[in-house]
């Protein structure tokens, strides 16, 4: 069974439910989706409604190629859709792979839920995929995404220049950050303890 194949699963834990995309999670993304604040860092921009059909239309078509494992995420405590997130760059060959295309609404953002989120991705790719490396890449400007990589413990290892272009035109420099197999049992144990025990070891 391949990554793609094998990534396509539920995950969960006492705080999060990621469930692979589908299309009856259609409305219940869009309902969190338009929030200009969102994508401000995201190399896709989702202002309105076409927009959002476009953005979904394309996750979907992703998740069912097998390009990405495409997840919803739903916040356990109120049983409501807080966002997104993939597994994707899947170099199964070299035993690498990225975790990305991270987004969360505005009601969910700062309450750990990107934290657990993160914590099952990684779990599923180093104890089930058997990944050497997992990496993540952002924004040179996305401070906060920048701090949030650091308190879980990924390490930063460079700037590609001029790497994309973003929506309104701007060249964007991606920072790149890992993980190795090497370093998972401590990064696990830092990342169980919760949020800011965590960011507080980091």
């Amino acid at each position: 069974m391949s990554w793609s194949e094998k990534a396509a699963t539920t995950l969960e834990n006492e705080h999060v439910l990621l469930t692979p995309i589908g299309e009856a999670d259609r409305e219940g993304v869009r309902a969190v989706a338009l929030d200009p604040e969102i994508w401000r860092y995201f190399t896709v921009a989702v202002g309105d409604d076409a927009d959002f059909e476009a953005f979904f239309d394309s996750n979907l078509a992703e998740h069912t190629a097998g390009r990405r494992a495409v997840y919803v995420i739903t916040d356990r405590r109120s049983g409501r859709i807080a966002g997104s997130m993939s597994l994707l760059s899947f170099a199964e060959k070299d035993r690498r792979l990225e975790i990305g295309a991270s987004w969360l609404g505005r009601d969910f953002r700062g309450r750990g839920i990107n934290h657990w989120a993160k914590l099952l991705l990684l779990r599923h790719s180093f104890e089930v995929l058997e990944a050497e490396r997992v990496e993540f890449k952002t924004d040179e400007l996305n401070v906060q995404a920048r701090k949030g990589l650091r308190n879980i413990g990924a390490t930063e290892e460079g700037t590609l220049r001029s790497f994309n272009y973003m929506p309104g035109g701007r060249r964007r420099d991606a920072v790149f950050y890992s993980i190795l197999r090497a370093e998972w049992p401590r990064v696990l144990d830092a990342l169980s303890r919760g949020p800011k025990k965590a960011a507080a070891s980091a």
